[in-house]
């Protein structure tokens, strides 16, 4: 009686040996037919590697499949490139989709940015929201606006472009990156946060004004122990390039979560920027140790403000639990200290690499964190005595506008600028092999990187998407983009019913938090914010 199991393996055995057998048959041709020995140079390695697969223990398909397995491997590396190029539709890709990457492109090289034969999208699904146009369009308004941060608080204010580069690290970015985008920002006249990276001799190559962005590592100001310098920081605040400072809380990808560069890629110059060992591992804790509770930070922010010599101070975070802004709002009104200014980032933000799950289930989306933070702010009447900013996934002036309506002042932008640089989505951002020398270390790669071309895109993009934005200002029949208001903004529920903004988002009067907080969604909220602590009050 046959063995049914041999049978099997007996059955199967040819297919997982294809690949050797055609090999072996190849390379005795080759060796009988004189004019075919040329081929043995292609098939006796090719050989060597199936009998390498058969042998191995370390891949099981390898082990099976010797050679063929290996087309799987291949596909894999290939994937994101067939799939953005060949498989995705015009709106289907993600995290930035086709027609979202080529609006970006045309405006970094210049090229005609208008799209023919109407909107792609479904008018009637969840996927379209809309701007209301006005009858009277104001072709008046003002070709350029800024926005002043610091004013009266400040001896340094600054006065900010409505749309400036995110924050992405030395390390994260290559320095032909860093460089690129900084002499973008000196053409165009608008800012470049540093990252938390620390603030390295590419940011300050082409003298662009930099926002200089604090994490919880210190990087460039701290001392041996990894704890904040004051000495190093007001060394480094007060060169004039530095136009503000920003406390990292929080980011989109990743928030609440620290991160190790390990020390293999902890290169002299990435020491020298962030004030480390070379060689050994750069960890960047979860929490800060400058402070721990809101009234520390507050305080912490104020020092930072006087060793800068009193330069703009804010912060940056990706909203999470409604108390702890409710919290700092407390701190504010008992200490009567302010931040100058609040970056609020959304979960779907982030350059760097993070951990899936925190990408994928941690965080607020901006436009919910946008309108907790805006509402924390009025509902205390504290929204008049700070700017306000929103960073997640901007790259039109559509999207600017949105973010106008919600409140913002300015908005920052991260992946879009990458686009501008000519990145491609490839999705390698974390392994060093981004093949268009954006954010890798490899000299070979970055070469391809020219810095003056690349430079002028960035600041062409910036330039023609506040084009853009002032095109809906105009259109909307106001006179500056702070006048959008919620009401202008609308969204659709299902494919039958659509509302504005204001009708579906609840948005606090001005002082209802200190008047009537019972009435407000944020009623617990506010019940359980401290001043004197992060964690929920008892009871």
């Amino acid at each position: 009686m046959i063995n049914r199991a041999h049978w099997r393996f007996s059955a199967n055995l040819p297919s997982r040996l294809l690949a050797p057998v055609i090999l072996i048959v190849l390379a005795l041709a080759a060796l009988a037919w004189h004019p075919a020995r040329s081929a043995l140079i292609l098939v006796l390695p090719l050989l060597a590697i199936a009998v390498w697969d058969f042998f191995q223990r370390r891949h099981t398909l390898w082990r099976n499949y010797p050679l063929i397995a290996r087309v799987r491997w291949i596909m894999e590396d290939l994937r994101p490139f067939a799939r953005a190029y060949i498989v995705e539709g015009d709106l289907e890709g993600r995290p930035f989709n086709h027609d979202q990457r080529a609006l970006v492109y045309a405006r970094a090289k210049g090229q005609l940015d208008s799209h023919p034969f109407g909107t792609e999208l479904d008018v009637y699904s969840d996927e379209y929201e809309w701007l209301a146009h006005s009858m009277a369009p104001n072709e008046e308004a003002p070709a350029e606006w800024r926005v002043t941060v610091g004013e009266g608080r400040c001896k340094q204010p600054y006065s900010a472009a409505l749309l400036n580069i995110s924050a992405m690290s030395f390390g994260s970015l290559s320095a032909r990156a860093i460089m690129a985008l900084n002499k973008g920002a000196a053409n165009g006249n608008f800012y470049h946060d540093t990252g938390e990276g620390g603030l390295s001799r590419y940011h300050r190559s082409h003298g662009g004004d930099l926002v200089w962005e604090i994490g919880s590592g210190y990087f460039g100001c701290r001392d041996g122990w990894g704890k904040f310098d004051p000495a190093k920081f007001a060394d480094t605040a007060q060169i004039d390039q530095v136009k503000m400072v920003e406390i990292k809380l929080s980011q989109g990808a990743k928030p609440g979560h620290g991160g190790v560069l390990p020390g293999p890629k902890v290169t002299a110059e990435i020491a020298a920027a962030r004030g480390v060992t070379k060689g050994e591992d750069c960890i960047s804790p979860a929490a800060h140790n400058a402070f721990h509770t809101p009234i520390e930070l507050l305080e912490w922010a104020n020092q930072l403000r006087e060793l800068s010599g009193g330069k703009p101070v804010g912060i940056k975070l990706c909203i999470g639990q409604q108390h702890e802004v409710m919290a700092l709002t407390k701190a504010m009104l008992e200490t009567g200290l302010r931040f100058d200014y609040i970056v609020v980032d959304g979960a779907e933000g982030g350059t760097g690499a993070a951990p899936v799950e925190l990408s994928n289930s941690v965080g607020m989306p901006l436009r919910e964190g946008f309108i907790t933070m805006r509402n924390a702010l009025v509902g205390t009447g504290l929204r008049g005595d700070m700017r306000l900013a929103a960073a997640g996934k901007v790259h039109s002036g559509a999207g600017m506008a949105m973010n106008f309506a919600l409140g913002a002042d300015w908005c920052n932008a991260a992946r879009a600028f990458m686009f501008a640089l000519g990145c491609v989505q490839s999705m390698k951002c974390h392994t060093d092999l981004c093949p268009t020398g954006v954010a890798t270390q490899d000299a070979t790669r970055q070469r391809g990187l020219v810095v003056p071309v690349k430079a002028e895109r960035v600041a062409r993009f910036q330039r023609h998407t506040l084009h853009s934005l002032r095109e809906i200002v105009v259109a909307m029949g106001l006179d500056n983009p702070w006048q959008i208001r919620v009401e202008h903004l609308s969204e659709r529920i299902n494919a039958a019913k659509s509302n504005t903004m204001d009708r579906i988002y609840n948005f606090l009067e001005e002082g209802q938090l200190l008047a009537d907080p019972e009435s407000t969604q944020y009623a617990g909220a506010w019940k359980a914010a401290r001043a004197d602590s992060f964690r929920c009050a008892e009871g």
